[in-house]
């Protein structure tokens, strides 16, 4: 990845003190302060005004202790207390959205992965221009509604969670269509939904090897959505909008999946495409990734997005997946960011996982 002068400077503070895992009382927290905890870490929870109640009830996953501020956005305002305590933010898809990726990357505080990967997940075009480069099979893109040639699906930027998004039929079913903020209108492909956790460290020298490091396969998860189906997502949908209801695809929970054992190189091919081209185009991944398909009837992965950091469907493996269990016993993804702080502290390595 390389570090500057500026990102040496923000990375001073570490060297002579055990760093205090960081992350947002929200989303994927639990297993954050979870997997710190188990790696000897101390752990701090920021909180918008009152810390939450729920984490009592946790007592392996509540941090050792929480910043409050009125806003997320006060966050910037906090930032000598932060680096005081030798914090390591690590980036969830509530921190990054409520924050939002510019204000996030510009945080004078270290942070967990490469934040420079921000800019490109953000904004659709750029993700599309990333995974296309990377020779990785993606849905048709429409930038016209007119050019529309069958079923659609309108996404929004952004990690909202499936907020706002829609399905169209074909051309005449988008209607008049009123976008209320940066979108894409792509092909909606039929098939099964996988989302992948991948894990890339630059720092291992074994396993399957990218780069100049390795990457992992730590979990697999598909995602339960407020109000809609996978069997009425275009059957039924006018129906249920002429009886008053409006399908949405918010995202409520996650649901364990396991891909075929014969489908695992095609996984593992996707993953490493999306590094090593990520590596020519802005130095590269770290720590967790998601890839969010399509598999089809003709077993092609169809990839519609990739999240550059831990997803909440990791929240399903806390204790280990059917995969992580085969890299190390009870291995969640919040744990394995530790492992790799703690490893790249003991090898002096820390500018390379951290920016």
């Amino acid at each position: 990845m390389g570090i500057s002068l500026a990102d040496s400077n923000r990375l001073a503070p570490l060297r002579d003190r055990t760093p205090s895992v960081t992350t947002l009382c929200s989303h994927s927290s639990l297993q954050i302060f979870h997997g710190a905890r188990a790696e000897g870490f101390p752990t701090l929870g920021l909180a918008v005004g009152t810390p939450p109640r729920f984490y009592d009830a946790f007592p392996l996953a509540r941090p050792d202790r929480f910043l409050t501020v009125p806003r997320v956005k006060d966050l910037s305002g906090v930032t000598d207390q932060l680096r005081d305590v030798g914090a390591i933010l690590i980036p969830h898809g509530s921190f990054v959205e409520y924050l939002g990726p510019e204000a996030f990357a510009a945080l004078d505080v270290p942070v967990f992965g490469n934040r420079a990967v921000l800019g490109w997940e953000s904004d659709r075009r750029k993700e599309r221009e990333w995974l296309e480069s990377a020779g990785v099979s993606m849905p048709k893109r429409f930038e016209d509604p007119s050019e529309v040639d069958g079923p659609v699906i309108v996404k929004y930027y952004g990690a909202k969670g499936g907020k706002g998004f829609f399905l169209a039929k074909n051309r005449e079913a988008l209607g008049d269509f009123h976008p209320t903020g940066p979108h894409v209108i792509q092909e909606y492909v039929l098939g099964t939904r996988y989302y992948m956790h991948f894990f890339y460290s630059p720092l291992s020298d074994r396993g399957y090897r990218v780069g100049h490091g390795s990457l992992e396969l730590l979990g697999m998860d598909r995602r339960d959505e407020a109000n809609i189906d996978e069997l009425y997502k275009l059957g039924a949908q006018e129906e249920l909008l002429k009886a008053g209801i409006r399908p949405t695809f918010v995202v409520t929970g996650n649901v364990p999946v396991i891909l075929r054992e014969s489908l695992l190189p095609k996984a593992f091919e996707v993953g490493a495409r999306i590094i090593e081209r990520s590596i020519e185009l802005f130095g590269g991944m770290v720590g967790p990734f998601c890839v969010e398909g399509i598999m089809t009837e003709e077993l092609e992965f169809k990839v519609f997005e990739i999240s550059t950091r831990i997803v909440a469907g990791t929240n399903l493996f806390i204790s280990g997946s059917p995969y992580s269990d085969l890299v190390a016993p009870g291995l969640s993804t919040g744990r394995r960011i530790a492992q790799e702080i703690h490893r790249a502290r003991a090898e002096g390595r820390l500018g390379e996982v951290l920016s």
